[in-house]
């Protein structure tokens, strides 16, 4: 089983991805103005392929085929699943660099993206591949506090860094 929260932190965790409300009233989430989900109460509409349809529907028997993709309970969906189907549906309505980009930081593994330090660990690689950055001079333009709001990117991951850029912390 999971929540509303859960399905909000999944789609948000996405690169680019927005919450709006749609002319109903329900919270959507898009990718460059493409609604990937739609929650609606208790419930959400996935946009997604008709292969994807058929394996939730064979899966969850309570899933819904929609003209545009899948509705299902989030009670009738635990948290792994959701996360699961939620980035399918962002890669299918995302500009398809965008979720080329995705799909290779999913398997980025650290000391193996750019010249990006091993040390920053696996999440803070996936993370900075994600959001497209793979070099430390990209890291260099990006602000701290950018770096920080990337699910995956912590106070450590920032202090490697840094040291590999040669600034101190007070930068």
């Amino acid at each position: 089983m999971t929540t509303v929260r859960r399905l909000r932190t999944a789609a948000l965790g996405l690169v680019h991805a927005e919450e709006t409300t749609d002319d109903q009233g329900r919270a959507t989430f898009a990718v460059h103005g493409r609604v990937f989900a739609v929650l609606d109460g208790s419930r959400v509409r996935l946009h997604l392929p008709a292969p994807d349809v058929a394996a939730i529907t064979a899966a969850h028997p309570a899933a819904e085929p929609a003209p545009d993709g899948v509705t299902l309970a989030l009670e009738g969906i635990d948290g792994q699943q959701l996360n699961h189907w939620v980035r399918r549906a962002w890669a299918f309505r995302a500009p398809p660099e965008l979720a080329e980009t995705a799909a290779a930081a999913a398997t980025a593994r650290p000391g193996e993206v750019g010249d990006l330090p091993r040390a920053i660990g696996r999440p803070a690689t996936r993370a900075l591949a994600d959001a497209g950055v793979t070099t430390l001079t990209q890291v260099a333009a990006v602000p701290r506090e950018e770096l920080l709001g990337l699910h995956g990117v912590g106070p450590k991951a920032v202090r490697v860094l840094d040291e590999a850029l040669g600034r101190g912390e007070s930068s």
